[in-house]
């Protein structure tokens, strides 16, 4: 069949450059055989990954002979599912250009619906981050209001950040253990912003990236944005494989290896103090820089605050180390300030590509910033409480409703990794957001498609009504309509 452009984007289409290899894809689908007619059945199964978020849009799918190899059918079928495809707008044609994945005409990928939709159309257990108390916001603003009237009479454009929320900064990382100086720290736009600008510096396409498998979707997000090729390493229920880590650090020499040590997003798992000696060994014996991720750190409920992991690298050994944090997953996802600890001449060359994004963060985020920083000993302890109060409730919550589901109670973090016994997250997550319920299947933390269907990532940062309520709601969307397991073939770890 000719190739046509898409019906939604005209001849301005954005394509990501990346093309689904026929073996990943045909790993995501079920296996064709009994299914009548299987072009049919083929066609809605790769249409549902693009609306789930699953293949990404504007993506090259497999060559027909290829993917037909892949999954064993005739090149009919796959021709044929092709064709359905591109009617239904799930794809587009280009003569000799391929075919290409594509978002049809009004709809809008499930998995976003449910994390961009309105915020009062569900109960929302997508977003693990918490709300900031309105009074203290308010005192906040009144406080800052003298301070913010001087920097109004200056320009206001500070790439590395306002000097004073540096110095704080690095004066939190010198009473944590690590010693540090304003000229290392960098002030972003949140610690995604962190990531995505040390991804932009430090790498090119093809490199490679050690990541956990799970990890915290965004930041896989944007390492295959960056045209990187993940190398994940499992966290399993019993924690990190360190010797996977080891040998994947050492054939793979990656260049980068980006990790959640404290209260893992999205397991909960605290690294131990001797499993972060040998990451850190075995990343200075290959040449990785390590990317650590300390958002979640603050956050210790049941244990004391970890130190911050590179401050136990051996002296003179781990200055490479980029550490990012942010306010997000402690104070407030609103502020959106973020930052990084990294040798002060690596934060310059940060700054300076940071120039070309936004030229620096807002000033009044950040005097906010200071204020609640400053204010941390007395605003964190009830946060903390509130917390351990909602971490029960939604535990007593599925234990009464839901008990052929299991987890582990995490030592800190946001929420809790439910283990629901059979791959039905996706459909699971459908069906409780026709109740009401926004939340994301285990899928959309995997380094790899088709993995973690039997998981559900469920926050605790809603007050306990409200988590009894939304787990009422999936038990009784579970209990309707069963939905039926998937039969998505199932991937290997990746050493």
């Amino acid at each position: 069949m000719a190739g046509t452009g898409p019906r939604h984007g005209g001849s301005g289409e954005r394509r990501t450059g990346a093309t689904l290899g026929s073996r990943r894809l045909a790993a995501m689908l079920p296996d064709p055989a009994g299914a009548k007619p299987a072009f049919r059945h083929l066609a809605r199964r790769i249409g549902a990954l693009v609306l789930d978020g699953r293949l990404p849009l504007h993506a090259r799918l497999p060559a027909e002979r290829e993917l037909a190899a892949a999954l064993g059918v005739g090149r009919a079928t796959v021709t044929a599912a092709y064709d359905l495809l591109r009617e239904s707008g799930h794809a587009y044609s280009r003569q000799g250009a391929g075919t290409w994945t594509a978002l049809p005409e009004g709809r809008t990928p499930r998995g976003v619906a449910r994390v961009l939709g309105s915020p009062d159309a569900a109960i929302d257990l997508a977003r693990a981050a918490p709300c900031l108390p309105e009074q203290v916001l308010l005192d906040a603003l009144a406080h800052i209001a003298p301070r913010l009237a001087e920097h109004a009479r200056t320009p206001g454009y500070h790439p590395y950040g306002l000097p004073e929320l540096r110095a704080a900064v690095a004066d939190r990382f010198t009473r944590r253990g690590l010693a540090t100086v304003p000229e290392q720290i960098l002030v972003t736009s949140g610690a995604q912003h962190a990531l995505s600008l040390t991804l932009g510096l430090l790498c090119g396409p093809g490199d490679r990236v050690l990541v956990e498998n799970p990890s915290y979707p965004n930041a896989l997000e944007a390492i295959r944005r960056a045209g990187l090729r993940a190398v994940p390493v499992p966290v399993t229920d019993s924690g990190w494989d360190v010797g996977i880590a080891e040998s994947s650090l050492r054939q793979a020499t990656p260049r980068l290896a980006y990790l959640i040590p404290d209260f893992h997003n999205p397991t909960g798992h605290l690294m131990p103090d001797g499993d972060r000696v040998r990451v850190l060994r075995a990343a200075e014996r290959s040449g990785t820089r390590l990317v650590v991720d300390e958002t979640l750190t603050g956050l210790a409920l049941d244990v004391p605050a970890p130190a911050p992991f590179a401050s136990h690298a051996a002296p003179g050994g781990g200055g490479g180390i980029v550490t990012i944090g942010s306010m997000s997953k402690t104070h407030w996802g609103g502020l959106r300030i973020g930052w990084l600890r990294a040798p002060s001449s690596l934060v310059t060359e940060l700054a300076v590509q940071r120039m070309t994004d936004d030229m620096g963060g807002s000033v009044v985020d950040q005097l906010l910033a200071l204020h609640l920083l400053d204010r941390a000993d007395e605003l964190l302890p009830p946060r903390l409480e509130q917390l351990r109060r909602q971490r029960a409730a939604l535990a007593e919550a599925l234990t009464a409703h839901l008990p052929h589901w299991t987890w582990r109670l995490p030592p800190g973090g946001l929420s809790l990794w439910v283990d629901l016994g059979e791959p039905v997250a996706p459909a699971l997550a459908e069906k409780a957001f026709g109740r009401g319920v926004r939340i994301e299947g285990g899928g959309c933390f995997a380094a790899h498609p088709g993995l973690f269907e039997q998981r559900l990532r469920i926050p605790y940062t809603s007050d306990p009504d409200t988590l009894r309520e939304a787990v009422r709601r999936m038990a009784a969307a579970l209990s309707d309509d069963p939905p039926a397991p998937s039969s998505t073939r199932r991937a290997r770890w990746i050493a």
